[in-house]
C-alpha cells in the first residue's frame, strides 16, 4: 500500500475509533440516564431503533454520494453532525428531544460510515481489501471497547458529562479530517446513480451478485441489536451491576474483538475465505448468546460476553469484505445498501427486544439465537448454490 493510501487508511481508523467511543461513552449509563426521565427497556430499544431508522434512510444516500463526490466532504459532515447531536442528547430535558437526538445522531453516523468503507475500498488492492476492513473494524471495536469504560468512570461526574464529552471528540475528529485526510477521489464513479429513493435504491440492491449477503447482514444485525441493546438492562436488573460493572463487561469484549481484527482476521480471510468465517461465528454468536441466559456470576458472564463480541467482531468485517469484492465499480452504493441492510436490523432488533424484556428479561436472547441461526442456514443455503462466484473471489485474490 502505497504511504499517502496508508496515511488515509490511518485518518480513517481515527475517526471511526472517535465516533464509536462517543457511542460507547454512554452505554453503560443509559438505564440510569433513561430513569430520570421515568422510562427503562422499550424507550431504549425505541431509541436505539430511531437511530437505526436515520441510517437507513441516509446510508444509500450517502453512499451514492461519495460515489459521485468523494469521500472526505461526507465524512466531515458526519462527524460534525454526530457530534452536534450528542450534545442534544445530554442537554434534552423532554423524552421527545432525545428522540430528536438520536435521529441526528443516526443521519451523522449514515454519512460517516459508508464512505469510510468506500474509501478503504478505494486506497486498497484487491488482495489488501480484507486487511483493510478489518482494520477499519478494529478501530470501530476499539472504540466500543474504550467509549464505555471511559464513560462508565465519566458519569462519576454527572451522568449528562459523558455526552458533552462525546461532542467534543467528535468535533475534534472533523477538525483533524479537515487539515489531515487527504481527499482521495473515487476510483471510479457510480454511472447508475440517479434521484432514485431509498426503495428504489433497496429493489436495485435485489439485482446485485451480493444481494443475500445484504440479508444475511440484516438478519445478523436484527440478532446482534437484541444483544447489546438488553446486556446492560438485563445485568442491571438481575444481577444489580453498576454503571462500571457493565463497562467491564463491554470493555473486555471489545479488547478481544480488536486484537483478532487487527491480527487475526487477513490470515482467517486467506486460509478459508469470508463465507467459511461467516458460517462459523453466526454458529458462535448464537451458541453466546443463548449461554448468556445460563450463567450468573460476573466472571462466567464476562467470559460469555467476550465469546459474543469476538464472533461478532469476525462477522461484521468478513461480510463487508465479501460485499465489496463483488461490488465491483460501485463501491459507496454497496457500502450504502451494506450499511442501509444493517441499519434495518439495528431498528427492528432493538425496539422488539425492548418490547420482549419488559415481558420477559429473558426473550430478547431467546429471540436473537434463534435469529442468528436463521442468519447461518440462509448463508449456507447461498453459499452452497454460489460456490463458483465464492471460489472466483479467492481465486483473485491469490492471483492478484
Amino acid at each position: 500500500m502505497a504511504q499517502t493510501n496508508r496515511f488515509a487508511l490511518y485518518i480513517l481508523m481515527f475517526n471511526m475509533f472517535i465516533a464509536m467511543s462517543g457511542i460507547g461513552l454512554i452505554i453503560p449509563i443509559m438505564p440510569a440516564y433513561l430513569e430520570t426521565f421515568g422510562v427503562a427497556g422499550q424507550a431504549l430499544g425505541t431509541l436505539i431503533a430511531t437511530f437505526a431508522l436515520a441510517q437507513f434512510l441516509f446510508s444509500p444516500l450517502a453512499g451514492d454520494l461519495s460515489d459521485k463526490y468523494g469521500r472526505k466532504k461526507l465524512i466531515i459532515f458526519g462527524l460534525v453532525v454526530f457530534g452536534l447531536s450528542q450534545l442534544l442528547f445530554g442537554l434534552a430535558t423532554e423524552l421527545w428531544l432525545l428522540y430528536v437526538a438520536r435521529f441526528f445522531s443516526g443521519l451523522g453516523g449514515a454519512f460517516l460510515v459508508p464512505p469510510m468503507m468506500a474509501f478503504v475500498a478505494d486506497i486498497t488492492t484487491y488482495e489488501e481489501r480484507g486487511r483493510g476492513m478489518g482494520l477499519l473494524g478494529a478501530s470501530m471495536s476499539l472504540g466500543f471497547m474504550i467509549g464505555p469504560g471511559i464513560g462508565g468512570f465519566l458519569a462519576e461526574v454527572s451522568l449528562r458529562f459523558p455526552f458533552i464529552i462525546a461532542t467534543i471528540v467528535a468535533l475534534i475528529a472533523a477538525v483533524i479530517s479537515m487539515i489531515a485526510l487527504p481527499n482521495v477521489q473515487p476510483t471510479v464513479t457510480n454511472a447508475l446513480a440517479k434521484s432514485e429513493n431509498i426503495f428504489q435504491q433497496m429493489r436495485r440492491s435485489t439485482a446485485t451478485p451480493y444481494f443475500v449477503l445484504l440479508i444475511v447482514m440484516f438478519v445478523f444485525s436484527f440478532g446482534l441489536a437484541n444483544f447489546q441493546s438488553t446486556l446492560s438492562l438485563y445485568v442491571d436488573q438481575r444481577f444489580n451491576y453498576s454503571p462500571q460493572d457493565i463497562a467491564i463487561l463491554i470493555t473486555a469484549g471489545g479488547f478481544v474483538g480488536v486484537v483478532v481484527q487487527t491480527f487475526v482476521i487477513d490470515k482467517l480471510f486467506r486460509r478459508f475465505g469470508e463465507m467459511n468465517v461467516i458460517q462459523v461465528n453466526l454458529v458462535i454468536a448464537s451458541l453466546a448468546m443463548i449461554g448468556i441466559l445460563a450463567v450468573s456470576s460476573f466472571w462466567t458472564i464476562l467470559f460469555v460476553s467476550m465469546v459474543f463480541f469476538t464472533s461478532t467482531a469476525l462477522l461484521r468485517p468478513a461480510i463487508n469484505t465479501l460485499i465489496s469484492k463483488l461490488a465491483g465499480e460501485q463501491q459507496g452504493f454497496a457500502a450504502g445498501m451494506n450499511n442501509a441492510y444493517m441499519s434495518l436490523g439495528n431498528m427492528f432488533g432493538p425496539a422488539i427486544a425492548g418490547i420482549l424484556f419488559d415481558i420477559d428479561m429473558t426473550f430478547p436472547y431467546i429471540a436473537g439465537t434463534l435469529i442468528l441461526l436463521i442468519s447461518f442456514f440462509i448463508a449456507t443455503r447461498w453459499s452452497s448454490r454460489n460456490r463458483q462466484l465464492i471460489a472466483s473471489s479467492r481465486e483473485s485474490v491469490q492471483s492478484s
